[in-house]
This record gives structure tokens, sequence and C-alpha cells, in this order.
């Protein structure tokens, strides 16, 4: 089923999740653990993100330097498979433009297809120091506009080769929203000019990046519909779990962690710092669902310990 289907027969807001692949060389094991624990609460879906080769470099003994390009986390597609399979729930796999080309990403698409995961996330994906090789008469997608142009393009029957009679793909297309701005762009109304061309493109849903302040998705929605976008916006939500992440989250992710919230986790004991997290998380998502959003999106990558604190008593209040 289709995640805009499900958020339309919805009768108050889903709670979905969003986890990382076992790194290169890890089983999955644990992984599909994570799964098991988070199936008690039902999740309609489950995302899982997608990574492109990085540029590593390691000193020899000699004192030179050798460049290694490889894929830390390859197996989004047999991750999303193995769930779909095992669980019967639907997955939500990332496709990213960075470091694969159209040719590739024709290829996962046809994979997705075939295995019928027709729900996916188009992203343009982080920088990770290593620029492909593109081979002649090759394309990339500079941007997820033309990402989800050539997502859009296969639903239609137009693949990248001349092929007769190509059957249509019938993929639901959702892409990131910023509700602090994405830090490359200048501004928030700039911002939301390029969500409503990916929209126009062809997505059909947003999942925001994280934010610890409502404020900032509820004025981020307002100016969305002001400016034409109809589609539901998934905020997606973070809980903070160490102190570490009061530099980390800001630098990597560009959202801002208010005041008050970053206070009391710098006062707070470290086996206490949770208890902050998980406590702030669940007014901000009460708030959320009095405010009928469709949707609360957590980004857990592997650990599902604190959001199951919170998941619950959720529910149980829904």
């Amino acid at each position: 089923m289709k995640i805009t289907e499900l958020l339309d027969r919805a009768t108050e807001p889903l709670i979905s999740y969003e986890i990382i692949p076992p790194k290169r060389g890890s089983s999955a094991a644990h992984l599909m653990a994570v799964v098991e624990e988070l199936m008690v609460f039902d999740p309609p879906f489950i995302d899982v993100t997608s990574h492109s080769a990085e540029a590593q470099y390691e000193e020899m003994p000699d004192g030179t330097w050798i460049r290694r390009v490889k894929r830390k986390r390859p197996g989004t597609i047999g991750i999303c498979a193995a769930i779909k399979g095992r669980y019967g729930i639907e997955t939500v796999p990332h496709l990213l433009c960075h470091g694969f080309t159209r040719n590739e990403t024709e290829d996962a698409l046809i994979e997705l297809s075939y295995l019928g995961i027709n729900n996916l996330m188009a992203l343009h994906g982080d920088d990770t120091g290593f620029q492909k090789t593109v081979p002649p008469g090759t394309m990339v997608n500079s941007s997820a506009v033309e990402l989800v142009r050539q997502i859009a393009a296969m639903n239609e029957g137009t693949y990248l080769g001349e092929l007769i009679q190509a059957d249509p793909s019938d993929f639901c297309v959702g892409v990131a929203g910023y509700p602090e701005k994405h830090y490359k762009s200048p501004n928030l109304t700039r911002d939301i000019q390029a969500l409503k061309v990916k929209l126009d493109a062809g997505a059909h849903y947003v999942t925001t990046q994280m934010f610890f302040d409502n404020r900032h998705y509820f004025s981020f929605v307002e100016r969305c519909r002001d400016a034409g976008i109809t589609v539901p916006i998934i905020p997606g939500v973070k809980i903070l779990t160490n102190k570490r992440q009061l530099e980390l989250i800001p630098s990597r992710f560009h959202v801002e962690i208010p005041e008050d919230l970053a206070a009391e986790i710098e006062a707070a004991k470290p086996d206490s710092v949770a208890d902050v997290g998980v406590e702030w998380a669940l007014k901000q998502c009460d708030e959320l669902m009095s405010a009928n959003v469709p949707c609360l999106h957590f980004y857990i990558m592997q650990r599902t310990a604190v959001v199951r604190r919170v998941a619950g008593p959720l529910r149980n209040r829904a």
C-alpha cells in the first residue's frame, strides 16, 4: 500500500520509524531484532536509509596515504525486502542522487518494482568526499528534483533506453522538507519554493528534518500551504540521549536545540539525559498529535529503548 493511502485511511496520527543499515561486514540480525521490537507498535511503514560510497584515506607504514572508496552501509534494498517479506509492512528505501548514475538508479527502481516495494524517498544525499567518475554517455541526477523526475518518468513507462511498450512503475515518492531551511538555501522562502518544484515534478508527500521546537514545524506547514503545497507533511522526531548531541546534531543536521532543552541536558547527570530527551519528545509529540499531524516519524537509527518509552505512551493516549 502506498504511504499516501496509509495516511488517507488513518483515523489518528500514525507512528513510523527510520532505521539505518548495518555496517559492511556486519550481520543484519541486530537490525532485524530492532524491527522485531518495533512490531509491538504495529508500525505502518519503516524507512531504511541509504549511503553512497565514501572516500577514506589510510596511512601506510612508509608514510604514504592510500585513498579507498567504498560504501560503509550497503544493503538498503535487501533490508527493505527482508522486512516487508517477514513482517508484511511497507518499507521505504531511500534513493540518492549523490554517488549513483541514472542508470544505476533505474536498475534499483526496477529491482524495487520486482520486489513489490512501491514507496521510496528521493534525496540528494550527503557529500561524502567522493565524486563518482561518470563514464562517457552516462548521466547523473544532480538534484533531488531530477531524481523525482526520473522516477515520475518511469511511472509513465518512460525508461532511459528506448523501450517498446515498457510497463510503467507505480512508485509513491516522498521528499525531504526543512522547517528551519536547508543549510544551502539562502532563506526559508527559497527553500519552500524548491520543495514545491520537487512536488510539482511528481513527489507525493514530505517528511521533515528533525526539529525540537514545534513552532518551526507549524510555521513551515503554514508557509507551505500558502505556497500552494497541499500534500501531507510528516514531522520528523529525534529523541536526545546524550550530551554530545548538543554539538553533533546542530553541526551535522543544521537544526536548533532550544535553550531550555539544552540547559536541562547540560544540567542532567549522564545517565539521566535520556530521561530529559524522552520527556521533551513526549511533550512535542502530544502537541503535534493534538494538531492532527498525519504521522510522527521517529529517527531511531538502530536504538529502540528510548523510542519505546515515547511510542508506548503515545499509542495509549491516541
